[in-house]
């Protein structure tokens, strides 16, 4: 939904998560595959992420934009959690969507 929101299209949001999801990010520029990288690695042990992560996330984006990857990650991995531990679905249509 946050993909639709952002202003892609039903067929770009199914041909960009495919992608995400094969594990091939050659596609992907080297700022996006940082992010990810960031993300994934934040997901899975949240323990290890070190400064060089931060460091690495400041060189590509700036100090600024390296907050908004960090904050935005953290807030998503939260919601899945929380979701998850309530059994919580996902909401069928998009909210923000004008009719």
């Amino acid at each position: 939904m946050l993909l639709e929101v952002a202003g892609l299209k039903k067929d770009a949001i199914d041909e960009r998560t495919e992608k995400l999801a094969s594990g091939d990010w050659s596609g992907f520029t080297a700022d996006e595959r940082t992010a990810f990288a960031f993300a994934r690695k934040q997901s899975t042990a949240p323990w290890s992420v070190t400064d060089a992560d931060v460091r690495q996330l400041t060189d590509h984006f700036g100090r600024e934009r390296a907050l908004d990857v960090i904050w935005w990650t953290c807030r998503c991995h939260y919601m899945t959690t929380v979701a998850d531990a309530f059994q919580l679905s996902l909401e069928r249509d998009n909210v923000f969507q004008k009719k």
